[in-house]
């Protein structure tokens, strides 16, 4: 892997993989929801909307066009964190695709026209989202854990801010946000390491802009709540969340050795209770978030409305045993070769490799070798999982609710 960086401050990161005959690029920004102020939620996401409209030398179609002309794949996703417009594309079309990404990311046109249509698209958007009852219930859950701070915002943001929203505040925030000194570019795959520089060069030098912002100092609220939504559901949705472990802390590796145990897989403890003995829930599953400053620890599931009390009961239970019990060798030594084949195995990937690549540079400030993460995971003890699991399983827990009468349910939430 090569990093260097130009001389406008952009952070450049190429890994050949000489043995594939595609190759991956992708930019991140650091502007996500965590970083808007209450006044522009959901900005981030809208300007990764308004990227794909138009520059100002090619229209919407234009870019659409340019990259289905190659069979390559163009696309972008907003987070807390940060902003990413990434393209995959075979190797001989990764100048294409490094001049179609720097146009999108650096000269959007913002025009008034197509910035009045994306805010329709992005209010269909959110009205999707509200009939997904489980992303409803990680909004809802977020609300219970961060409050009124950055990390209790949506992503999409409100629809009547939305509606709102002006091409001048989208042309501020990029003012705050957009510029090479608080952006990375990676670039995985076939390629070659010194073309890949002048590449970088002739395309993203003349790029110009913020230096961006800290992320807010965030953590779980002092008394975390439960909070419920009613929705015309068939089942309810219902998320517990414990404190977790930050970004970039060495105690996530115990922490995910934990999780692939309680509720990671399909061999999981919760799955094999919840799914496959009691057959109470389709969808099982506990996952760690991290974030600047703090985390979290999350057990999610979906049941019908009869169900409901005993899965809580369940959960507690198998959390209960965890606590009492600990873990055996058998599913601790499991855990671990999981996790392990799980990452080796997305190495293999172009998109993976510069994905990781990114996003450990734009969140961290550095890139993790593949063979650190192994050897962090084949360090994790026994031990180091009982301390995890009581630090996170025995702190205070936050709950969200979303199904029909769902306030009733709260009574079961500890």
């Amino acid at each position: 892997m090569e990093k260097y960086v130009l001389k406008n401050g952009l952070t450049i990161l190429v890994e050949p993989m000489p043995y594939l005959r595609s190759a991956s690029i992708g930019v991140w920004v650091k502007a996500g929801s965590m970083l808007e102020k209450p006044e522009e939620n959901g900005l981030s996401h809208f300007m990764e909307h308004m990227a794909f409209k138009g520059t100002f030398k090619r229209s919407a179609r234009q870019i659409a066009e340019e990259m289905d002309a190659v069979g390559g794949h163009l696309n972008a996703s907003t987070s807390r964190l940060c902003t990413n417009y990434y393209a995959k594309v075979i190797d001989e079309d990764l100048p294409l695709a490094a001049d179609i990404l720097s146009d999108i990311v650096c000269n959007p046109a913002l025009d008034p026209e197509e910035t009045q249509k994306e805010r329709g698209v992005i209010l269909e958007e959110i009205a999707m989202v509200e009939d997904s009852p489980e992303e409803v219930v990680y909004d809802v859950l977020a609300e219970a854990v961060f409050g009124d701070q950055p990390l209790g915002q949506t992503i999409l943001g409100p629809a009547e801010k939305i509606a709102a929203y002006t091409p001048d505040d989208l042309r501020a925030f990029r003012k705050r946000h957009y510029g090479p000194e608080n952006a990375v570019v990676a670039v995985a795959g076939n390629v070659q390491a010194d073309q890949v520089r002048e590449l970088m060069e002739e395309k993203f030098s003349g790029w110009e802009g913020a230096k961006g912002h800290e992320f807010p100092m965030s953590t779980a609220i002092d008394v975390p709540r439960k909070l419920a939504r009613d929705k015309d559901t068939e089942q309810v949705h219902l998320c517990l969340s414990f404190r977790g472990t930050q970004m970039g802390s060495p105690e996530i590796y115990p922490a995910a050795v934990l999780n692939s145990i309680l509720g990671g897989g399909m061999s999981s403890r919760l799955f094999q209770k919840i799914r496959e003995e009691l057959g109470m829930a389709y969808s099982v599953y506990s996952g760690p978030s991290n974030y600047p400053h703090c985390g979290e620890f999350t057990i999610y599931a979906a049941t019908s409305p009869k169900h409901a009390k005993t899965v809580l009961e369940q959960i507690d239970i198998e959390l209960g045993k965890l606590l009492d019990q600990g873990v055996s060798e058998k599913e601790f030594t499991q855990a671990k070769a999981q996790l392990k084949g799980s990452f080796i195995l997305g190495l293999e990937s172009a998109y993976n490799r510069m994905s990781a690549l990114g996003h450990n540079q734009i969140l961290l400030g550095r890139v993790i070798p593949p063979e650190d993460t192994i050897a962090a995971i084949e360090k994790v003890s026994m031990e180091d999982v009982r301390q995890t699991a009581h630090r996170i399983l025995t702190g205070p827990r936050a709950y969200a609710v979303v199904g029909k009468r769902a306030e009733k349910y709260l009574q079961y939430m500890k």
